[in-house]
């Protein structure tokens, strides 16, 4: 790769001199949003929904989605009111009880998953079961605001009921599941065996929230047992690629990238922390996240290469890659996001939009990725900045999204995908997370911008957003359920959920693995530093002395079970291998200790 960056690299300056001549990149408005434009633009955005979500009732529902060009309706996923679903929380953040209260109600009494449809795992637990838990939630906690007072836990039942069938899935050598399930039947003899990382390592969050709301750890172990088994095949370069077989572990695509088909699996790992307080996701996500600064960006864009040498397969931006930024929010990695976001957002200035891919050594829209689908990505990443920096030109930014939308997207029921952004051709489709994520995004820009009256800024808890834009909060009953057994990737019982935290001394131990990048950023992002914060409920169990971190956390490549040297004794040290994806090695010295600890847990190791 050292042989390549730096034509690469010019190439980038010689495309960001290019960008800067013409009046679309980085242009600096004579009118910056006053705090009156601000409020009237939340209030157009909330239009927006409103004529989307309109539109979507009267001429779609309960189908899955609209066809906003011919006001009908089609199912795409699975036939039960997939955007519905996906707008529950929407409804909440905008204050709209009413329509809330008669949505859940719906959903309750009609909503089925006894049907014969083979549905995508990974789009249906981040739309569906996402959508469920969210609204499950807010609906059942008085502290919301939004609290329905004749509901009685109908959308966690179904949560529960969905998530039964999509099990089967992960029933696999790997644990790494199948990319497709029926819900009445199971997986297909003849589904594929290949599956995408981001399939694969992106259910984490509604899995964990389900397991810890319905005390089965079932649907926890199971995800994290995806991830492990990704993790465990990554290339020694720390980077994992696009496509797996799941049965054989064997990569079938090794393009490693931040974007199309990876994407999420980085996101849900820093998430999966912030959310959980499950420190072998922040390990993971600090290793993971090394390796893509080091191999796959060439400041200020990213770039794919191959996970073995980072040799470079692609100079290609792709839309996906548009919430990096937003991620680095999180992890507090400010200065990089800034200038890549930059980059980004000089594509959209170009377009009116951002195609599904620009090739980075013609600066031009990728043959085949001319299309705009209605992504929320680069506008999520504009709010998580402006939320950080407070900085005037992300609302301009999100001025601009706004005014695209309006005047290319908009169409007679609702909002329509861009077929061609060069020609901003029309198509008769509108994608449920228009309205789960691009316009809630763009509300709470300006909401925020005005004095942030809403559910996610002045709740009674921080909300983690899953990668569909649905709210999760880090509520006790979420965040302090279970207390964490490091050394054996399981969960103890933790008698009484209601019990007072403890702070450990031990949860900050791992900030010696470049974390204090990490720690340093949440201050941005509303998450405290101090320790006392940490969502570990009591003393962590089980973590061994005199192990390397990487062995305190079962965290190695499977080709490194090599034999002991010859002058190392067998009764000092043994190798255990877990369900072929994790070893764990420990000293025999803590044995005693640490069997004690594990008469204390679940049974479920990882």
């Amino acid at each position: 790769m050292t042989t390549s960056k730096p034509s690469l690299r010019f190439l980038f300056f010689l495309s960001l001199l290019l960008f800067s001549n013409s009046h679309f990149y980085l242009k600096a408005f004579a009118d910056g949003v006053t705090p009156l434009e601000a409020r009237q633009l939340r209030d157009e955005v909330r239009e927006m929904f409103y004529h989307a979500f309109n539109g979507y009732m009267n001429h779609a529902f309960p189908s899955d989605e609209l066809r906003p060009l011919s006001c009908e309706g089609e199912d795409t996923l699975g036939g039960y009111a997939l955007t519905l679903i996906d707008s529950l929380d929407t409804l909440a953040l905008l204050g709209d009880r009413e329509r809330f209260a008669s949505s859940v109600e719906w959903i309750g009494k009609n909503l089925r998953f006894d049907i014969n449809k083979t549905v995508s795992v990974f789009e249906t637990t981040i739309r569906v079961l996402g959508g469920l838990l969210s609204a499950h939630l807010i609906a059942s906690d008085y502290a919301t605001g939004m609290k329905i007072p004749s509901y009685d836990n109908q959308l966690l039942s179904l949560a529960e009921n969905l998530a039964q069938r999509l099990l089967p899935a992960f029933d696999t050598p790997t644990g790494i599941p199948f990319g497709s399930v029926n819900l009445l039947y199971g997986v297909d003899e003849h589904e594929s065996k290949i599956t995408s990382t981001a399939g694969g390592g992106t259910l984490t969050l509604e899995f964990g929230v389900l397991s810890r709301l319905t005390n089965n750890p079932i649907y926890e172990q199971v995800t994290k047992n995806a991830v492990l088994g990704l993790w465990a095949r990554r290339s020694k370069l720390n980077l994992v690629g696009a496509h797996i077989n799941v049965f054989t572990g064997e990569w079938t695509q090794k393009d490693a990238g931040i974007g199309t088909s990876i994407d999420s699996f980085y996101e849900y790992l820093l998430k999966a922390y912030l959310l959980f307080g499950d420190e072998e996701y922040l390990y993971i996500f600090q290793e993971s996240y090394r390796a893509a600064m080091h191999y796959l960006f060439n400041d200020p864009w990213y770039v794919e290469v191959n996970m073995d040498s980072a040799a470079i397969v692609w100079p290609l931006f792709n839309s996906l890659q548009a919430f990096w930024p937003g991620l680095q929010v999180l992890a507090g990695d400010i200065d990089p996001a800034i200038r890549t976001h930059s980059a980004f957002l000089s594509v959209w200035k170009r377009y009116g939009y951002t195609p599904e891919g620009f090739n980075l050594a013609t600066l031009t829209v990728q043959n085949g990725q001319k299309s705009y689908p209605l992504r929320p990505e680069l506008v999520e990443s504009t709010y998580w900045l402006y939320k950080a920096t407070r900085d005037p030109r992300y609302l301009d930014a999100g001025r601009d999204m706004v005014a695209s939308l309006q005047y290319g997207a908009r169409c007679t029921c609702g909002y329509c995908h861009i077929a061609d952004v060069e020609f901003h051709k029309q198509e008769d489709h509108m994608e449920s997370f228009f309205l789960a994520e691009t316009v809630k995004y763009l509300w709470l820009l300006f909401d925020l911008a005005v004095g942030p009256d809403n559910l996610v800024e002045n709740g009674p808890y921080k909300y983690i957003f899953s990668t569909e834009g649905h709210l999760l909060p880090a509520s006790p009953q979420i965040s302090l359920a279970r207390e964490h057994c490091s050394y054996f990737g399981a969960y103890c019982n933790s008698g009484d959920p209601k019990q007072k935290s403890e702070s450990s001394d031990v949860s900050r131990d791992h900030q010696e693995t470049n974390g204090s990048r990490l720690y340093e950023g949440w201050a941005h992002s509303g998450f405290s530093s101090d320790s006392s914060h940490t969502p570990v409920l009591g003393l962590i169990k089980g973590l061994c002395p005199g192990l390397t971190h990487e062995q305190k956390y079962g965290i190695m490549y499977l080709a490194s079970v090599d034999t002991p040297p010859a002058d190392e004794s067998a009764s000092q040290r043994e190798l255990t291998v877990v369900q072929s994806s994790v070893v764990v090695v420990s000293d025999q010295r803590t044995n005693h200790s640490a069997s004690e600890n594990n008469s204390e847990c679940d049974s479920h190791k990882n």
